[in-house]
């Protein structure tokens, strides 16, 4: 079975035998669906088990009223009831098909609106509604037909090296390769009628059709020095070349791109970009995929001596904020997206970011900073190298181990900070549940890549000493990665030397222990007797306690 996504749900048989209640939930269900790109309700299956209870029967009957009463509780939604289906064992269920609001906003019978994100059904507030209203004209680009471009006015050889990039990516059905070169170009959606939508003038017209379209995608690239100056610009404004030549173009003139940092290695030089050349590739094709094509503006980017920045036309899409982008899974312009992963010039759909947080992770370099409004998105990524000891630590594992890019995402974020709190992990992961950390991390700590200290919300995880040390990484040692018993004794003496100390004084002497470390083991240490605190908040003070003055001495 598959798992709950953008597109599916499952319900248990008691929504629809459970009275008005269960149908709102259905019904605010379906009106997500709409709002989003449409999707498929599996009802029947049991809550827990993921799978219809054995022998469940329904009858056709129930399906009817249910669909009639679904109806009545949602506006501008186009669902359709299946026939009876049979799961392996035996238990019977259906499914409810909801097309996709293309030109309208669904609502519920009282009004309300929903929009699907990831696998939930979120309310729309208010200041969305406008949003809302506006990407539903934004689906609709690609497939709109301006009827200014017929088919024959395009060179046949255009469309047949098309249509061979296509044959020749492993990524597409045979049934696909077995189409005729029109075949192709309509099943991508390039051809409404004998015309070109704006999707296929997009990839198959010449610069003059393309120049009429509103609006085409037009890049421009400067390079600024340290005080910010503009010292070179390219741009791309004469619509010469389609998406894929226009990326190709890009790559190919932005010199200062490929720049990097170079480190010593044995009787060696190892080379690091400033920017690994796969994540600007994602960062350029988020860009060109998720670009507003309803609004006129150029996709910029702009190169800084310490950090690479690029803008897009366009908000985050509706659902997708910068708090969930690594996980969400919303389109702007899907048959757009379909076009260039089908022709291997980008990852699968919802897959870019995990490979930018992968490389970014193994390079030791910060992770995106995203910035987006109505009207535009920008993504920020430096150059620097936050921690340059680790990277033989990583080296040595990606060469010696086979873990999974989660894994690898986790254990760069990890070895980046030396160490991190689980709750910190599940911030950086943007995770909603600390049991889906279970999937970043179980691996590296089963094979003793990492280790785990504490429990609970405690728990924290750090490099293994032993990898490390096989690692032969030159890493200074740290009171940030001490352990605890050490770091209490450590406080001890501090406070044997320096009685009637205020945190901030015993911070200062100890700049290595994180705040947050040291104030929960002060307080540890208070509770079981081992220090005396006097003082309220800021002016709280601390000393030995009698009988640890007497065992020091």
């Amino acid at each position: 079975m598959v798992v709950e996504n953008q597109n599916t749900e499952y319900k248990s048989i008691l929504k629809i035998r459970s009275g008005d209640k269960g149908f709102k939930d259905l019904a605010i269900t379906c009106v997500s669906l709409a709002n989003a790109q449409g999707g498929k309700i599996f009802i029947g299956f049991d809550d827990k088990k993921k799978y219809p209870p054995e022998n469940q029967v329904i009858v056709p009957k129930e399906i009817n009223d249910s669909i009639t009463k679904l109806r009545s509780l949602c506006f501008n939604v186009a669902l359709v009831g299946s026939e009876i289906l049979t799961y392996s064992n035996g238990g019977q269920y259906f499914t409810i098909t909801i097309s996709p609001s293309m030109k309208s906003i669904a609502t519920t019978s009282d009004g309300k609106i929903y929009l699907r994100v990831a696998d939930k059904c979120e309310p729309v507030r208010n200041e969305d509604i406008h949003r809302l209203a506006y990407e539903k004209q934004a689906y609709q680009w690609e497939l709109v037909c301006p009827k200014t471009v017929q088919i024959s006015d395009i060179h046949i050889g255009i469309i047949r090296n098309f249509a061979n990039d296509i044959r020749k990516s492993d990524r597409v059905g045979d049934h696909i390769k077995q189409m005729s070169d029109d075949e192709i170009i309509e099943n991508y959606n390039f051809v409404s009628d004998g015309f070109l939508t704006y999707l296929g003038i997009l990839w198959l017209g010449n610069a003059h059709q393309r120049s009429r379209i509103s609006y085409p995608i037009t890049v421009q690239y400067i390079v600024y020095d340290n005080l910010e100056r503009k010292i070179r610009k390219e741009d791309w404004h004469d619509n010469l070349l389609n998406p894929a030549q226009l990326l190709l173009d890009i790559e190919r003139k932005a010199i200062e791109l490929t720049y990097f940092h170079e480190f010593p290695d044995g009787l060696f030089r190892k080379q690091i970009r400033h920017y690994h050349p796969k994540v600007i590739r994602e960062l350029l094709l988020n860009a060109f995929a998720h670009k507003s094509f309803t609004i006129s503006g150029d996709i910029m980017i702009a190169v800084y001596p310490d950090r690479l920045e690029i803008s897009n036309p366009g908000g985050l899409p509706m659902g997708v904020t910068v708090n969930n982008i690594l996980h969400a899974c919303q389109r702007r312009n899907p048959h757009f997206i379909r076009v260039m992963h089908d022709l291997k010039l980008m990852e699968g759909e919802g897959s870019g970011y995990d490979l930018i947080y992968e490389l970014n992770a193994l390079d030791s370099k910060e992770l995106p900073q995203i910035i987006s409004d109505f009207n535009s998105t920008t993504i920020i990524q430096t150059s620097k190298i936050v921690n340059e000891e680790v990277l033989p630590v990583l080296d040595y594992v990606t060469n010696n181990y086979e873990i999974s890019q989660k894994n690898l995402i986790a254990l760069g974020l990890i070895a980046q900070h030396k160490k991190l709190l689980s709750t910190e992990l599940v911030n950086f992961l943007q995770l909603s549940q600390d049991e889906r950390l279970r999937s970043y991390t179980s691996n590296l700590v089963e094979k003793r890549i990492v280790i785990t200290r504490g429990i609970k919300k405690g728990n924290s995880f750090l490099i293994s000493p032993k990898v490390i040390s096989n690692s032969k990484a030159n890493i200074k040692t740290s009171l940030k990665t001490v352990e605890p018993h050490r770091l209490k004794a450590l406080i001890i003496e501090d406070l044997r030397l320096h009685p009637n100390s205020m945190r901030r004084d015993i911070q200062q002497r100890l700049p290595d222990v994180e705040e947050k470390d040291l104030k929960k083991y002060l307080y540890e240490m208070v509770e079981f007797g081992q220090l005396l605190a006097f003082g309220v908040k800021t002016y709280r003070q601390y000393k030995l306690a009698e009988s640890d003055m007497t065992a020091n001495n």
